[in-house]
């Protein structure tokens, strides 16, 4: 007797991981004294990885009045801080650990081999990092 065959994860096998839940409806980002709005989560995501919302950026979403910081809405920004990024690209950027860090495991492999590109590539990823120029492997921007 044979079992039935089990559906692949969402995303598919090798695919991309599963998004997170959308985390609420409308949300309203408070910015220099006025109020945006109303954004989905994507217009949200989009404003965070172009540098116009920042992780203490106020958000309160539609069936709410309290602002929260923008970091702490759920998946917006990368469980990595920045400085934390930025720390591991300038002291072990040679030997690709924040490549490995970041989830770049096959980055991190060649930037191991490769020295770092003898500490210029070392020096180019803790620059773009430190100007917040490079997000995490989903593309959120750090916290």
């Amino acid at each position: 007797m044979t079992q039935p065959p089990v559906p692949p994860p969402p995303g598919g096998y090798g695919g991309p991981p599963p998004q997170p839940a959308n985390p609420g409806g409308p949300f309203y980002v408070s910015v220099l004294g006025q109020e945006q709005g109303p954004l989905d989560f994507n217009g949200l995501a989009q404003m965070a990885v172009a540098g116009q919302v920042k992780g203490d950026t106020p958000v309160r979403s539609g069936d709410s009045q309290q602002y929260i910081a923008a970091k702490d809405v759920p998946g917006l920004f990368s469980d990595k801080e920045w400085l934390t990024m930025v720390l591991i690209a300038w002291i072990g950027g040679s030997l690709g650990i924040d490549k490995f860090y970041k989830g770049e495991t096959g980055l991190g492999v060649v930037k191991l081999i490769t020295c770092g590109g003898c500490g210029f590539w070392a020096l180019y990823d803790a620059i773009m990092i430190a100007l917040r120029k490079q997000h995490d492997v989903d593309g959120r921007p750090y916290r």
